[in-house]
């Protein structure tokens, strides 16, 4: 293998491949990146068995070919390149670099010992505009449940329909649901959904909430790829390729209210203000309450702790409906809060039991749902 490349474009490339590769030492291939040269292109590759990322990088090919390099050296190294060309050159298993008068090389291991990155079909697949789809996966990724004995609540739940995806996530205590219509695209015989493992998702945030294209999204019955394309030529740029988590996702529809006892509107800004400051009494329980106030036409929010004191304080808001007193834990509704853009929150009461609804007024694509602490 032999290719001239611009220095940037390989540092941009090894800096997103390099992501999901750790100390693995049960399997050291899997601290290496397979760099393999073909055609006009320079292809990076990583995986750690459960995701795997693609990059290419337009060069100037005199030779093709491929080998494995540790991935962490790599990086490092390039970062210390301040030349604008590069030439990579492979001789008996060992990576030449190439600058001006400077040579570097490093010790690699056959490509043969890298694991197959899996092949997905094409025939099921949808685009999405990558800046929505990155802030709806941001506003539901949190709130997975950490663990191993439902995995099905682990990750998060892609429900594809016609004219949208639908973004679930919970972990039994909260849930956020996240709608991204898809405009005038109309997904005809594809419905679909599948549940993303959350470490996934959070590598998609990373790598494609920086642009401003289209994402391919191709679906298998056990595999998601995620593409993004090269803007010069025909040809992806970035793949990331994930395993899917098996399981029937809850029915969450079933969770989320349709009537509800009290409702109440508040600004976002000074309600999140208003729940820090009570959060500083609540003690180990992290347990605040909100008492409606139907004649003042506003809520108390209260919090009690027998070492340190009380805080009691009173916001004017609107509100229709019955008196409630409800018990809270303070990080769940911080967590949901800071997930909405809207100057005002719509808060839904559906009894001292029921689920609490929290929804950002002007924006109907996005659901936080909390369960209160019963007595």
């Amino acid at each position: 293998m032999k290719v001239i490349l611009l220095k940037d474009n390989f540092k941009k490339g090894l800096s997103i491949v390099e992501k999901i590769v750790g100390k693995n030492l049960n399997l050291p291939i899997l601290n290496n990146v397979l760099i393999a040269a073909e055609k006009n292109f320079l292809g990076l590759s990583t995986t750690d068995l459960e995701i795997a990322i693609r990059y290419w990088i337009l060069v100037k090919t005199e030779e093709e070919g491929k080998i494995t390099i540790p991935a962490k050296l790599l990086s490092s190294l390039v970062n210390f390149i301040s030349d604008e060309k590069i030439t990579l050159e492979i001789k008996n298993q060992i990576l030449q670099i190439q600058h001006k008068e400077n040579i570097n090389q490093i010790n690699g291991l056959s490509s043969e010992e890298f694991p197959i990155i899996p092949k997905i079909e094409r025939k099921n697949s949808i685009e999405v505009n990558s800046i929505p789809f990155c802030q709806g996966l941001a506003q539901v990724i949190d709130f997975c449940a950490q663990t191993q004995i439902r995995p099905e609540i682990s990750g998060i739940y892609f429900n594809i329909q016609k004219d949208k995806i639908s973004l679930a996530a919970t972990d039994s205590f909260r849930l956020a649901e996240k709608i991204i219509l898809f405009g005038k695209q109309i997904i005809e015989n594809q419905e679909s959904s599948f549940i993303l493992p959350q470490k996934a998702a959070r590598e998609l945030i990373n790598i494609f909430s920086a642009g401003d294209q289209k994402i391919k999204i191709f679906f298998s019955n056990n595999q998601v790829m995620f593409e993004y394309p090269l803007t010069e030529v025909d040809h992806p740029q970035v793949q990331v390729i994930s395993r899917l988590i098996d399981g029937q996702y809850p029915n969450y529809i079933e969770i989320i209210p349709t009537k509800y006892e009290t409702e109440i509107v508040v600004q976002k800004e000074e309600f999140l203000n208003q729940i820090k400051a009570a959060s500083l009494f609540s003690g180990k329980t992290n347990e605040i309450q909100i008492k409606t106030n139907i004649k003042k036409e506003g809520i108390e929010i209260l919090s009690q702790n027998t070492d340190i004191g009380e805080n009691k304080s009173f916001m004017p808001c609107k509100i229709e409906g019955k008196e409630a007193v409800i018990s809270f834990n303070y990080r769940f509704l911080i967590d949901g809060l800071i997930n909405m853009k809207s100057q005002e929150i719509n808060l839904l009461l559906s009894g001292e039991e029921g689920p609490a609804v929290l929804k950002p007024i002007g924006d109907a694509t996005y659901t936080y749902v909390v369960m209160p602490i019963k007595k």
